[in-house]
C-alpha cells in the first residue's frame, strides 16, 4: 500500500509506556535483585526506630546492652550496603533500557520515509532520541527506588505505628485526605507544565540545530540578531514555564513542610501528655517521631515519582509515535539482478501531501546505455521526478517499471544499489576524503580502486596536492573543499559504486567555467555504458543526449533530440538560444 499511515494515538495511559519498557527487554534478574535489595534496605530502616526505642527505654548507658549497640550498627551498615548496591543495579538497568531505546530509535530513523522528515523538524527528532529517552532513564534510575521504598516504608511504618499506639496513628492519618485534596490538583498542573517543557525544549533544540548547522549562512546574511531573537524567544518560553513550575513547587514543598511540622508538634504534644500519664514510654514516643519522618519523606518521593512518570509517559508518546511511523521496505520485495533494461515511466502523477499535482501524465522510456536529458524552467518538477525514481516518494497515479517489473515491488536495497546519484549540492560527510569516497559502498575498497576512481573523476589532481592526500579531513559538510572539488569527490564515489543507472541533478550548474570543464570530463567517463538521466541547464550536456524531455509545469511538453526540438518546440528553442548567448558571453 502506497498511502502513508497515520500516526497511532497512544493516549496518556501508562500501558504504552510499560509495554515500551518491556520491549527493551531489561534484565529481570538485575531489576529483581535491585528492587529486592531496596526492599531489604527499607525493611531494615523500619527496624531502626524499634531498636532506638529499646535504647531510649534503657534510660542509662549502663543499662544499654552490647547487643543493642551491635544491632543498631549492623542495621545502619546493612541498610547502607543494600541501598548502594540497589542504586547501582537500577542505574545499570536504566542505562541499558535507554541504550536499547536509543538503538531502536536510531535504527528506525534511518529507515523512515522521506515524507516523515518533510513533516518533522530535525531538532524535534534529535530531542526524541536524546531528551525524551533521558527522561525515561531518570524515572528508572532516580525515582523507581524512591517509589518502591516509599511505598514499603509508608505501609510498614503505619502498620508498626498501629501496634505501638493506634490512637496517635489515627490522629496522624487525618492529614492524608487533607494533603490529597491539595496535591492532586497541583499534581495535574505539574504534569501539564512538564509536558509543555518537553515540547518547548524540543523546539529550542530545533532552533539551535538550524542556526548552528547553517552558521555560515547566518554570518553571511548578517542574521545573528535574527537567530538570537529566535533563540531568545524559546529561552523566554522555557523561563516562563520553569517559573510556573517553580511556583507550584513553592506551594508543594512548604505545604509538605507545614504538614510535617504540624504533625510533629501534634505528636510531640499529644505523645508528651501520654508519656506523662504513663500510657506511653519515652522510647515509644521517639520511635513514633522517627516513623513519622519515615512516612513524610516517602510521600514526597512518591509524588516525585508520579510527576516524573507523567513526564516519561509524555516522552514515550512521542517515542512510540516515531517507532510506529511508516518505514521504507528496505529488504522487502523481489531482487533486481540486472538494471540494464528499459525503464518505463507511464502516466505518473504526484503531489506533496494535499498540494496540487507537481507532476501530471508523465510518460517516457529510458533505453539501456543511453543518455536522457531533462530540461525546462525552474519549478517544473524535474528534481521531483528524480525523487520518484530514487523511491524517496511514491506516485499517487501511474507506474514505473524496469523491464516488466514495477520498481516499487523490487527490493529497495537492490534498486538503490544499482543507482549512482550525483546532485547539484554534492553532499559531503565530516571525515576524510577516503571516508567520503567509500561512503555507502558496503564492501572493502582497495587503495588501487580508490586511486583509479579519483583519476577518472579528475579528483586526483587536487587530492595529490593535499598534505594528507586521501586522509585529509574535509570538515563539516566538506567546507574545506571547493564546489568543484566536492563535485569530483561525488563523481568518484559514484564510480566506486559502479552503478548501472546514473542520475545527474544539474551536477555542473554551480561551477565556474574551468571547474565545469574538468567535472564534465569526469561525468563523461562516468556515463559510459550506463543508463543516464540528467537534469541539465547547460547546452553542452543537452546537445549530445540521445533523448531530451522538456518539462514545464509538471508535464512533458516536448521530447526528441536537440535538432528535433529546435524545430518543433518554441520554448526549447528560446532555451537553446539563451544558452548560446550566455556561452558566447562567458
Amino acid at each position: 500500500m502506497r498511502q502513508e499511515k497515520k500516526e497511532r494515538n497512544v493516549g496518556g495511559s501508562w500501558r504504552p509506556f510499560l509495554k515500551l519498557m518491556l520491549d527493551t527487554k531489561p534484565s529481570k534478574w538485575l531489576l529483581g535483585i535491585a528492587i529486592g535489595l531496596s526492599v531489604i534496605s527499607t525493611v531494615v530502616g523500619l527496624a531502626v526506630p524499634l531498636l532506638t526505642k529499646n535504647v531510649v527505654d534503657s534510660f542509662s548507658i549502663t543499662d544499654i546492652s552490647t547487643m543493642q549497640i551491635i544491632g543498631l550498627c549492623l542495621a545502619f551498615l546493612g541498610q547502607a550496603a543494600a541501598s548502594g548496591v540497589s542504586i547501582y543495579l537500577l542505574n545499570r538497568v536504566g542505562q541499558s533500557v535507554v541504550a536499547s531505546l536509543r538503538d531502536r530509535l536510531w535504527k528506525k530513523l534511518l529507515v523512515l520515509t522521506v515524507p516523515y522528515f518533510d513533516k518533522h523538524r530535525t531538532g524535534d527528532t534529535v530531542s526524541r532520541v536524546i531528551n525524551d529517552t533521558g527522561i525515561v532513564k531518570g524515572l528508572i534510575t532516580e525515582n523507581l527506588t524512591g517509589f518502591f521504598n516509599g511505598l514499603i516504608s509508608i505501609i510498614g511504618a503505619v502498620t508498626i505505628l498501629l501496634f505501638l499506639d493506634w490512637k496517635m496513628t489515627l490522629l496522624m492519618l487525618t492529614a492524608v485526605p487533607v494533603s490529597m485534596l491539595i496535591f492532586i490538583p497541583i499534581g495535574r498542573k505539574m504534569t501539564k507544565i512538564s509536558r509543555e517543557l518537553q515540547d518547548e525544549t524540543a523546539a529550542f533544540t530545533t532552533v539551535l540545530d538550524q542556526a548552528l548547522s547553517e552558521i555560515r549562512l547566518v554570518k553571511a546574511s548578517n542574521a545573528e540578531d535574527y537567530e538570537y531573537n529566535n533563540g531568545k524567544r524559546s529561552i523566554g518560553k522555557l523561563l516562563a514555564l520553569g517559573i510556573r513550575e517553580g511556583k507550584l513547587q513553592a506551594i508543594i514543598f512548604p505545604i509538605v513542610g507545614l504538614v510535617m511540622m504540624g504533625m510533629l508538634v501534634l505528636i510531640i504534644a499529644y505523645g508528651g501528655m501520654r508519656v506523662s500519664s504513663g500510657e506511653l514510654s519515652a522510647g515509644d514516643l521517639v520511635a513514633f517521631i522517627l516513623y513519622l519522618i519515615q512516612i513524610v519523606f516517602p510521600i514526597n518521593q512518591i509524588s516525585q515519582f508520579f510527576t516524573q512518570m507523567q513526564k516519561a509517559i509524555g516522552a514515550t508518546e512521542r517515542i512510540i509515535a516515531t517507532l510506529h511511523s511508516d518505514e521504507e521496505p528496505f529488504r522487502q520485495g523481489r531482487p533486481l539482478l540486472d538494471a540494464r533494461q528499459p525503464i518505463v515511466v507511464e502516466d505518473v502523477a504526484f503531489a506533496y501531501g494535499e498540494q496540487d499535482d507537481v507532476l501530471r501524465n508523465i510518460d517516457f522510456t529510458l533505453q539501456p546505455g543511453t543518455v536522457t536529458a531533462i530540461v525546462g524552467p525552474s519549478g517544473g518538477g524535474k528534481t521531483t521526478l528524480f525523487s520518484l525514481l530514487e523511491r524517496f516518494y511514491e506516485p499517487q497515479q501511474g507506474t514505473v517499471r524496469i523491464g516488466q517489473e514495477d520498481i516499487f515491488e523490487l527490493s529497495l536495497h537492490d534498486w538503490r544499489s544499482k543507482i549512482g546519484y550525483v546532485s547539484q549540492e554534492s553532499p559531503i560527510i565530516a571525515g576524510t576524503i577516503r571516508d567520503n569516497l567509500t561512503y555507502g559502498t558496503g564492501r572493502t575498497i582497495t587503495d588501487e580502486e580508490i586511486e583509479l576512481a579519483a583519476k577518472m573523476a579528475y579528483a586526483d589532481v587536487f587530492i595529490d596536492e593535499l598534505p594528507g592526500r586521501y586522509e585529509t579531513e574535509v570538515g563539516e559538510r566538506g567546507i574545506k573543499l571547493s564546489g568543484g572539488q566536492r563535485q569530483r569527490i561525488a563523481i568518484a564515489r559514484a564510480i566506486l559504486r559502479d552503478p548501472q543507472i546514473l542520475m545527474l541533478d544539474e551536477a555542473t550548474s554551480s561551477l565556474d567555467s574551468k571547474s565545469e570543464i574538468v567535472v564534465q570530463r569526469a561525468l563523461d567517463n562516468l556515463m559510459v555504458g550506463r543508463t543516464t538521466l540528467v537534469i541539465a541547464h547547460r547546452l553542452s550536456t543537452v546537445v549530445d543526449a540521445d533523448q531530451i524531455l522538456f518539462v514545464e509545469k509538471g508535464t512533458i511538453t516536448g521530447r526528441g533530440t536537440h535538432e528535433q526540438l529546435l524545430q518543433s518546440h518554441e520554448l526549447y528553442r528560446e532555451f537553446a538560444n539563451q544558452q548560446l548567448r550566455l556561452e558566447k558571453i562567458s
